[in-house]
């Protein structure tokens, strides 16, 4: 698996806590350095990385927030590492309820589907059962399934991050920001993540004797056409606030961009359209 050494060098060498940073270094290749201004973004927490590593902006990295499901990214990495079978049928039961948020699904017990559909859903949609049957269907089942969880975080160098269940329902599954971007630097090398956290529509057959249910993306920035976005997932607990992080590119650039704890419900699309009008006035 690919490792960018200089945007870990770059993360662990100039993040600081609290004050936003608008900076870069004069040897990164990056359109987005020597920023004037502010974007004013409203999310509690936020770090955008450029193409060279370097921090384009910083704001409150290393405060440990609950990322609701901003968790299934890590979950969809430790499903492909496991390398199960994506075409297995599996069965969503009483098991894959939710009871700790008590949110509803479409998927009703008995449902069968691919192990592929429901990474799908689980990414695209935010599926909390199908997130949930995924790591229920692990070698060694649900506990198995978190402990790999925590150890896939633990070797991608995000040490203030912890997992506790496969949807993120707990508010417990908790990062920094900076940990998350490290999370989005793993993430953009599993083909599958990238495709289904970008298609904006799955139509699924999980029935035998109904007809399709169609799902669509949780991010509504994949419906505008100025946005080019490689990757994304969206989150959202009463804990964790409104949560998104993204792989884009800017000006052709691609640049990861992590949101934490914003409340209301469009204030992730808001900061993300207002840091691309201040990244574009600056280029």
């Amino acid at each position: 698996m690919r490792v960018n050494r200089v945007f870990f060098a770059t993360i662990f060498c100039i993040l600081t806590a609290h004050a936003p940073i608008c900076a870069g270094r004069a040897d990164d290749q990056s359109h987005f350095l020597a920023l004037s201004g502010d974007p004013h973004l409203r999310s509690a927490s936020a770090l955008v990385i450029g193409a060279s590593g370097n921090i384009i902006y910083a704001k409150d990295t290393d405060t440990v927030r609950s990322i609701a499901s901003i968790t299934k990214l890590m979950t969809a990495m430790v499903v492909l590492d496991s390398k199960a079978d994506l075409d297995e049928v599996l069965t969503i039961t009483r098991e894959d309820r939710d009871t700790v948020q008590m949110t509803g699904s479409r998927l009703g017990f008995g449902a069968k589907l691919e192990r592929r559909e429901l990474l799908q859903l689980a990414l695209m949609s935010s599926e909390n059962r199908a997130a949930n049957a995924l790591g229920r269907n692990h070698p060694g089942g649900l506990e198995a399934f978190v402990v790999a969880m925590n150890d896939k975080a633990r070797s991608l160098g995000m040490a203030d991050s912890r997992f506790a269940d496969p949807a993120g329902l707990r508010p417990d599954n908790v990062a920094t920001a900076s940990d998350l971007a490290k999370m989005i630097a793993a993430a953009e090398d599993y083909a599958l993540i990238k495709r289904a956290t970008t298609s904006t529509r799955l139509s699924i057959r999980p029935y035998r004797k109904r007809g399709p249910l169609s799902f669509g993306n949780t991010n509504r920035l994949l419906h505008n056409a100025n946005w080019q976005i490689d990757l994304s997932k969206t989150g959202f607990l009463h804990e964790a606030g409104r949560c998104l992080v993204m792989r884009a590119r800017i000006d052709g650039e691609p640049v990861s961009i992590v949101l934490l704890n914003s409340y209301g419900k469009l204030t992730p699309f808001g900061d993300s359209n207002r840091l691309k009008r201040w990244l574009l006035n600056n280029s």
